[in-house]
């Protein structure tokens, strides 16, 4: 069990692998649910966009995170690092993936790799950030 009691306020801290996976699941969901409005617009021959699909998931990914930073007093500095290290992480892949699959750099489908990857490393380095001050 990685949750552990806070000593100072009694908030409940929680674990870099849990955040991670709390993170993960929903971009599932949400990337399930891109997919259902995929199939459902395709046969009128629209389909959706890969940022759209990005914004989708970052909705749904985005509660444990928020839950996260809301349990204690503001984190400015993790807040700016959980999105530096996102960002990074998203050019990173989308470049990786724009040069080994050029067929897809029009499609900005590296952005959305990159950006599914980048999230769950965004929420981590907040965990980490928050855990870090707790204990401090």
């Amino acid at each position: 069990m990685t949750d552990e009691m806070d000593g100072g306020n009694g908030a409940i801290r929680r674990g870099l692998s849990d955040l991670v996976w709390s993170t993960v699941v929903p971009q599932l969901v949400g990337l399930a649910f891109c997919g259902v409005v995929a199939l459902v617009a395709w046969p009128f021959g629209c389909l959706p966009d890969p940022r759209y699909i990005a914004l989708m998931t970052a909705l749904f990914a985005a509660k444990p995170a928020g839950e996260l930073y809301r349990e204690g007093p503001p984190r400015r500095l993790g807040a700016v690092a959980a999105l530096f290290a996102l960002m990074t992480v998203a050019l990173l892949v989308a470049a990786t993936a724009d040069w080994a699959f050029p067929a897809g750099a029009d499609r900005a489908l590296g952005f959305l790799a990159g950006f599914l990857v980048g999230t769950p490393v965004g929420a981590a380095v907040l965990a980490w950030f928050y855990n870090r001050a707790n204990v401090a």
